[in-house]
């Protein structure tokens, strides 16, 4: 019998935290804006977000124990995935710009390169990916993982700065009186071969 009400209680965490995971995934393209309701569920959606993220832990400290477990156990069950239920991984509007600084003094940009469009689908969503993820560390690693193709391509380079934004499209009615896309800065990088990378310039 207490075999049974164990199980039982395993299960309704176990759905507790699928409700909540995918509830806030839901939530959160509500409250960027980026699904069809209209904007005055934004402040709503951010509200229930927030009531979602205590739920799944993400109001504790890093080092607490009770969120690593949980994030361990959404993890190994492959919770924290699959909730994009809006096409197949259609990524928002992000770009990555490299700033390549010489010992010279000199400066280029470079943009992630890429072979085929498939393999440029895969850096979109990637960079949705990056964009939203909650933990700097991780997205820190992110993109340095992404630096790596630039470090070989230029080895007499410096330091690169990897700079994240985000790109804001006009309307259809503000293309046509001539608006075109703009940017906003949400994060930026300095790697250094000789040196660990600071800490990100904040938003």
């Amino acid at each position: 019998m207490r075999q049974k009400y164990v199980c039982a209680a395993w299960f309704g965490l176990h759905f507790l935290l699928i409700i909540s995971f995918s509830c806030r995934e839901t939530l959160g393209l509500i409250a960027r804006g980026l699904t069809i309701f209209p904007s005055s569920f934004k402040s709503f959606a951010q509200k229930a977000e927030t009531v979602a993220d205590a739920v799944l832990g993400q109001h504790l400290a890093a080092s607490n124990a009770v969120r690593q477990a949980l994030a361990t156990y959404l993890h190994i069950a492959g919770i924290e995935t699959g909730y994009s239920y809006f096409a197949p991984n259609v990524p928002g509007s992000y770009k990555l710009v490299f700033e390549l600084h010489y010992p010279d003094g000199r400066v280029e940009y470079e943009l992630p390169s890429v072979s085929s469009a498939a393999a440029g689908l895969r850096i979109a969503g990637l960079l949705d990916q990056i964009a939203r993820t909650r933990y700097d560390t991780l997205r820190q690693h992110l993109v340095k993982m992404m630096t790596q193709p630039i470090w070989r391509e230029h080895p007499e380079v410096k330091m690169i700065r990897a700079v994240f934004g985000s790109i804001n499209l006009p309307s259809i009615n503000e293309f046509e009186h001539g608006k075109r896309e703009s940017y906003d800065f949400l994060y930026s990088y300095d790697f250094s071969l000789r040196e660990a990378p600071p800490e990100p310039e904040p938003r």
